[in-house]
């Protein structure tokens, strides 16, 4: 037997030793504060994150061996690596808290860049998980390699993987900037997240505010709409991504994860929207419970929900397809078009395109909001980025007109005739037209007999039918069924859905 064994021991007793260094982050000190503020650690994230037992580390030792003679630092403030979610891969990055507040030092840097890379050179979904200060301070003081960062690498991956970001501690500079390139951010409901924090904002505008202030969670999902979901817990914002991830493929162009076969994908019928649906324009109704009636059960999503609460936002399954929902809110300033909510339609039909969901546009809205300040707020603007968007999208679109649809309010929401929709389907009550008979007359400065043939030909159906401006008018009862008929159709193939026209 050789004596090779005694040297192997001293490498590997060494590599054991910097091993649970690294998995100890900041150490238990550290750890317990963390704790304190109700937080989980990274490790604990990247547990409840993951498929049980399939996460492989990238990059444990970086961090452990500064050239400088410096404290070595476990994993330079941040954990990432490779794991399965819901039985499908994705790669991990996760900043840790617990070391240097999860700032960003350059093993630390080369370790993100690395892991998008990895993402996007082996096209797998990223989860970035935010806790951290952003760059490091004494990095101006060293040598910068120049070679592209994660923030580019991000960038590319825009469109091509699923991106996930959960906020779930307090995020600021690089690292926040990183997370707004994702299909879906998610933020804890005590987490924070912004480009510069209070003690920079101090220093430079002369302004004391706090994290919450500056970028928390209510107002990021309520007023600023930087942020998609509030999560309760760390555990919700977890479950959230999860879910998010089962109803996407893992890159753009693969096959939609469908279950036509689940009891709860079954054809039936919904009689039940005639109790909640009325057939007067002018009585709201709340468009969730449309929603509940048509989805397969307990398959909805909401996305964005306080943000541009006119206009509903979500996934789901129909028929065990995965869908992307976008639908007008009537007890919200009647479903019509703002600035804030065409912006959140916009991004989500973006992401239904990229990777091919279905797009199921539900309208019943008195057209783009109107008046001094909806103007100032830009609306016109932010309706003809939906407008394109939705022009530009390709796949499976069903669009269902409940009841009103006026003027580009009708456009944005897909309804132009022959406008690449599988199916164009309405009920008997809607209500048509340029503008609302109530006060496009007097816009119009028509006479009492053209207003009374202008109301006339916004009631009921039958006139756009005949003209084919829908594909069909259907009774309520039918509708869960027609749009499975329409998803269970084979899809355009993979080069019809993304060109251009």
């Amino acid at each position: 037997m050789s004596n090779y064994r005694e040297g192997w021991q001293i490498l590997l007793s060494q590599l054991q030793e910097r091993t649970a260094s690294a998995l100890a982050m900041g150490g238990p000190d550290k750890v317990q504060k963390q704790h304190q503020r109700g937080r989980l650690h990274v490790r604990e994230r990247i547990a409840l994150l993951c498929d049980k037992g399939s996460f492989c580390e990238y990059g444990a030792l970086a961090g452990g061996n500064p050239p400088g003679g410096q404290e070595p630092l476990a994993g330079d403030g941040v954990v990432g690596g490779t794991a399965r979610i819901e039985g499908r891969s994705a790669v991990i990055i996760a900043e840790d808290f617990t070391v240097k507040g999860g700032s960003i030092g350059h093993p630390n840097a080369a370790k993100r860049t690395r892991l998008v890379r990895l993402a996007l050179e082996q096209q797998l979904p990223l989860l970035l998980m935010l806790d951290g200060a952003g760059e490091r301070a004494g990095n101006q003081t060293e040598r910068y390699p120049n070679c592209p960062n994660d923030l580019q690498l991000v960038a590319d991956l825009k469109g091509q993987v699923p991106v996930v970001t959960l906020v779930l501690g307090t995020s600021a500079g690089h690292g926040a900037l990183t997370g707004m390139f994702a299909d879906l951010i998610v933020m804890a409901e005590d987490a924070a997240m912004f480009s510069a924090g209070p003690p920079l904002v101090q220093a430079a505008l002369g302004i004391e505010a706090s994290a919450g202030e500056l970028g928390g969670a209510a107002m990021h999902t309520r007023d600023s709409g930087v942020a998609h979901n509030l999560g309760k817990t760390e555990q919700d914002c977890i479950a959230m991504a999860r879910y998010f991830l089962s109803l996407l493929p893992p890159r753009s162009g693969d096959p939609l994860p469908e279950h036509r076969a689940h009891p709860s994908a079954a054809r039936r019928e919904t009689d039940g929207i005639m109790d909640i649906v009325p057939t007067q324009a002018n009585q709201a109704y709340d468009m969730r419970q449309v929603l509940q009636a048509l989805v397969d059960e307990s398959s909805l999503f909401e996305l964005q929900p306080e943000y541009g609460r006119g206009m509903i936002t979500g996934m789901a399954r129909i028929g065990g397809v995965p869908c992307m929902l976008i639908a007008n809110q009537p007890t919200v300033q009647a479903g019509a078009i703002t600035p804030e909510g065409a912006d959140k339609a916009c991004h989500f039909i973006e992401v239904a395109h990229n990777f091919g969901l279905p797009l199921i546009s539900l309208l019943d809205n008195p057209g783009v909001m109107p008046g001094p300040a909806a103007e100032k707020s830009g609306v016109l603007k932010a309706a003809g980025k939906m407008f394109l968007a939705q022009r530009r999208y390709r796949g499976r679109k069903i669009v269902v007109t409940l009841r009103k649809a006026f003027g580009f309010g009708s456009s944005v929401m897909g309804m132009n005739p022959w406008d690449h929709q599988t199916l164009s389907l309405a009920l008997p009550c809607v209500n048509l037209g340029g503008m609302p008979a109530i006060g496009g007359a007097e816009a119009a400065r028509a006479s009492e007999e053209e207003a009374a043939r202008l109301r006339e030909s916004q009631t009921g159906a039958w006139i756009p039918a005949d003209a084919m401006a829908f594909d069909k008018v259907i009774a309520p009862c039918e509708l869960r069924n027609e749009i499975i008929s329409a998803l269970h159709l084979h899809p355009a193939p993979l080069t019809s859905r993304f060109s251009k026209h």
